[in-house]
């Protein structure tokens, strides 16, 4: 069962936080957190990215990088752009896309719940990667950034949070770049927080959606701490990390798709030809066209667009991972007919999320860069779970969440 906390939160005034706030660390590069900054000295990229208060090209590896972020989050607080809470709580946060909002819960949860399976993973982590966020949880002692998890819908949470979101928000906000709404309301009222502890107390699982790099480093630097610390209780900070929860029937997941550079020695024609041995290939002329169903894709080549039905008998359902449509078009496009065996590794292909559309595969292909497109039906929550629940890991480049958490609003101190 999931065990969670209130905390004391970390966060910008209310009339600060549209200067505080940022998209996510892992979701733009050195230049565009840079560019985004501009002159503004309160951006939380100062600590998130904070290699942009550096000559361009240093290395966001650099230790002084490191460093820089613990200088540049004591200013913070320092200079009050960031405030703690006096009280423990829990929080609300909610994101409007597309007219469709969904609500969830900034908590903390239990690290043994990370290690002994409770929060269930379905992404494999990279160690460079965990090590360079764990770099950042310990030279800060904070969870600067919440991952993202799913749950089990609950009518007692949705009507808990149904009632408290009818108050005004503590933020209310336009998000610059994607134009989504975010807003986040306080949760302090203690009947409030005990329902919420003891109603996740009753949920068997929690779901990692989105960040499972933040939450292997999380973990691991509480687990780290509570190993060193000689007086240990169990009770302290540190073995909890920041998670905004959301209910699995809210979530958004969007296609996540492939552009390849060559088609591998063979001529268009040829390689439509080849396609045909495990799809029906059809001609879907010059207007784009997105995948109805699961087992069908969409190519765009030379301009034109075709649907890819995947051929009967040729995908076992009972297989959770062999039955995914990433793993299809793996097997049997990528590496059967392109040679890229590796997605991580191979510079010949690259990945395309779905909120930047089927155009932006088109714009792509049409300036030559690359040689077709795939665009892929996506990954529903329920195929997340069901790859969870029997411990297995999905492929990699399946899933992408939007809208993304906005950074800055909320974070979880270790001491």
């Amino acid at each position: 069962m999931a065990r969670i906390k209130p905390f004391k939160g970390l966060r910008p005034p209310r009339d600060l936080v549209e200067q505080v706030e940022s998209r996510p660390y892992d979701v733009l590069n050195s230049e565009e957190a840079r560019a985004e900054a501009g002159n503004n000295e309160k951006s939380l990229y100062h600590i998130i990215k904070p290699e942009i208060d550096f000559p361009v090209g240093t290395s966001e590896y650099d230790p002084r990088v490191y460093e820089r972020a613990a200088e540049n989050f004591a200013k913070f607080q320092r200079n009050g752009w960031l405030k703690q809470d006096e009280k423990e709580m829990f929080y609300i946060y909610a994101q409007t896309m597309n007219n469709k909002t969904q609500y969830g819960l900034v908590v903390t949860a239990w690290v043994e719940d990370y290690m002994n399976g409770v929060i269930k993973k379905h992404e494999l982590t990279r160690r460079d990667k965990e090590e360079d966020r764990m770099k950042h949880v310990r030279v800060n002692d904070a969870n600067m950034e919440p991952v993202f998890f799913a749950y089990p819908d609950n009518q007692v949470i949705d009507d808990l949070v149904t009632r408290i979101t009818k108050e005004k928000p503590e933020y209310d906000f336009i998000a610059p770049i994607d134009g989504f709404r975010h807003q986040l309301w306080l949760v302090d009222d203690t009947e409030d927080i005990q329902t919420i502890v003891e109603t996740f107390a009753q949920i068997p699982s929690l779901y990692i959606a989105d960040g499972h790099h933040r939450s292997a480093a999380a973990a691991l630097v509480g687990a780290e701490k509570a190993r060193l610390n000689p007086n240990h209780r169990g009770d302290e900070e540190y073995n909890y990390f920041m998670a905004v929860c959301f209910p699995t029937s809210q979530l958004t997941i969007l296609d996540y798709n492939r552009v390849v550079q060559d088609l591998n020695g063979r001529t268009p024609a040829e390689f439509l030809e080849a396609l045909s041995k495990n799809f029906l290939v059809v001609e879907k002329g010059t207007n784009e066209y997105r995948p109805q169903h699961r087992h069908e894709f969409s190519l765009y080549l030379d301009g034109i667009w075709y649907s890819l039905s995947l051929k009967p008998g040729l995908c076992d359902e009972s297989d959770p991972i062999g039955s995914l449509d990433v793993s299809i078009s793996s097997r049997l496009i990528l590496d059967e007919l392109l040679g890229i065996k590796d997605l991580r590794k191979d510079n010949r292909i690259d990945f395309v999320g779905g909120l930047r559309g089927l155009g932006e595969l088109k714009r792509r292909v049409d300036s030559g860069e690359m040689k077709m497109a795939l665009a892929l039906y996506p990954v529903s929550m329920e195929q997340i779970i069901k790859i969870a629940d029997t411990g297995n890991i999905m492929p990699p480049k399946a899933t992408w969440f939007e809208p993304k958490l906005r950074s800055g609003l909320v974070i979880h101190k270790l001491s």
